[in-house]
């Protein structure tokens, strides 16, 4: 499969399935800008890379402000001189705010939530897109998402209405800008392990993996290979679409709470 070459891997991409898909892109001969919210992860990713042989760079910010996301897209296409592709990252619920049913869900607790989840990646998309018309080549880009955007998600309202939000903004995209070259994909993940789901309680220790029909959690490498399947010309026709991997647990639901 022959992949975008040039690509900003978007908040997170120092740790857990932010850094498996720069690793994963880094192993194709893809270009790729780590953004993370510490500097020193995103440097030690970017190094990472480097030393296996792959090319990357390392930028940081908070993807919560508008001014820190836009240097972070615009810095990668000054360091890569152009960009084919970005993938949206950064997210999550159990690590922020409390887990509680619908009506206990706190202002500011929900704003905390879109904002990680659903408002970066609209504002990057956007910011991103101008930036893909100017270039007149098209680009590529995928935001990673949850299945709690489309089946019910037992304390965690707030999370599944944003992850909801991304393949609404994806079919978007591909609406009305697929004659411009340009796609959008979502990848849906079920109970991954990462270090931040494990320190939750929401990883591999946790006492719902019988609720998983293939009986275990998923990998962040699984993710990343699904995330580098979407960037790579093996996808040139799906767009507006979320690829889900949940272990079949949406086949049986709810998404245990």
């Amino acid at each position: 499969m022959a992949y975008q070459q040039r690509v900003l891997v978007l908040g997170g991409g120092g740790a857990g399935i932010g850094r498996a898909i720069v690793d994963r892109l880094g192993s194709t001969g893809a270009a790729v800008v780590v953004a993370d919210l510490t500097h020193e992860r995103a440097a030690e990713t970017a190094e990472a890379v480097r030393t296996a042989g792959g090319r990357a760079e390392a930028v940081s910010g908070d993807v919560r402000s508008i001014e820190d996301l836009h240097t972070m897209i615009d810095t990668a296409v000054d360091l890569l001189g152009g960009l084919d592709a970005m993938v949206t990252v950064v997210g999550g619920q159990v690590a922020f705010v409390p887990a509680v049913r619908l009506h206990e869900i706190q202002d500011a607790d929900w704003d905390t939530v879109y904002e990680l989840n659903l408002r970066y990646v609209a504002r990057a998309v956007r910011h991103v897109l101008r930036f893909f018309l100017d270039q007149g080549s098209g680009g590529v880009i995928v935001g990673v998402g949850s299945v709690t955007g489309f089946m019910a998600a037992p304390r965690q309202a707030g999370y599944g209405v944003a992850k909801a939000g991304l393949l609404s903004l994806a079919r978007t995209v591909a609406a009305e800008y697929s004659a411009d070259g340009i796609r959008m994909n979502v990848v849906a993940g079920g109970a991954i392990a990462t270090a931040v789901a494990n320190q939750a309680g929401a990883g591999e220790d946790a006492s719902w993996i019988d609720e998983i029909p293939v009986g275990r959690y998923g990998r962040s490498e699984e993710i990343a290979e699904a995330v580098a399947y979407l960037l790579s010309d093996a996808a040139g026709y799906v767009t507006g679409q979320q690829l889900v991997l949940d272990g079949g647990v949406s086949s049986r639901g709810p998404f245990p709470g």
